[in-house]
């Protein structure tokens, strides 16, 4: 009887660690919907997976909601675009280890015709200026995503966003390009989504190349002291993949082929 009762014990702590071990195996990634709208994702996650053994849930919504699912422990690592609110979510504590993976930029895309002249300007804030002036529509994600909040800090300060010419969707990049070519309207896209769309799309690049409009990514790892269920081993491991000298270079080489050129630009030292 003591030898069954041994077995049995044995059988639930081999299952019981195995399940944990499973369980620790999973990773789960909140992410901007530029990386998956792309396609850079669909080649990092596999080669992750191989190298690591981790099997990462992919969770692609915009910037903002991203760092709230970091900030509520609902996510193990994140890879976004909002370097304010990033610094903001490291400097209360719910993320640590934000590390410099990419870059690329926005461009203001919109109707070949341009009837609000944006062509012509001078630099972002006149684009976006000529814009609310002649009251030209304009297609908004209205997410508070990483592009969401890019948008909002070009508008010149004065500007009073009508409901008559501003519409906010609430969805990711891939979908509004889709949306404002239909409606022959303006966006704000990142460089990398609008030139993978570019093909389905009559859109065109109407201004591009300030300064203000650059766009860096980076990548920061939940706080397992804040939340202790999280899997940070996969998180770090993760974030060790993405900064590593081979994963770099797939990076800067992504979409260089099939676009004539660089898609996002390696930031990692």
């Amino acid at each position: 009887m003591k030898k069954i009762r041994f077995v049995t014990w044995l059988l639930i702590a081999f299952i019981l660690l195995q399940a944990s071990f499973a369980f620790s195996k999973n990773l789960i990634l909140a992410t901007t919907t530029s990386t998956v709208d792309t396609g850079l994702l669909d080649v990092l996650i596999p080669m992750f997976e191989k190298q690591s053994g981790y099997s990462v849930k992919t969770i692609a919504v915009g910037s903002g909601m991203a760092m709230e699912m970091g900030k509520r422990g609902e996510a193990d690592v994140l890879l976004v675009h909002s370097p304010a609110d990033e610094e903001k979510l490291v400097g209360e504590g719910a993320g640590i280890n934000r590390k410099a993976i990419m870059h690329n930029d926005f461009v203001l895309v919109g109707p070949p015709a341009d009837p609000a002249g944006v062509n012509s300007a001078r630099d972002a804030r006149e684009a976006f200026g000529k814009i609310a002036g002649t009251g030209s529509l304009f297609i908004s994600r209205g997410d508070k995503s990483g592009t969401h909040k890019k948008e909002l800090s070009v508008w010149p300060k004065t500007t009073l966003l009508s409901n008559t010419w501003y519409i906010e969707s609430g969805q990711g990049m891939g979908a509004i390009l889709m949306i404002a070519d239909q409606k022959k309207a303006y966006l704000l896209s990142d460089r990398a989504t609008y030139l993978s769309y570019k093909d389905k799309l009559k859109l065109v690049i109407l201004y591009e190349g300030d300064k203000l409009l650059l766009n860096s990514y980076h990548v920061i790892e939940v706080n397992p002291e804040k939340f202790p269920k999280i899997n940070h081993e996969g998180a770090k491991a993760f974030s060790d993949f993405l900064i590593s000298p081979a994963i770099q270079k797939t990076i800067a080489g992504f979409g260089k082929e099939k676009y004539k050129g660089a898609l996002f630009f390696s930031d990692a030292r």
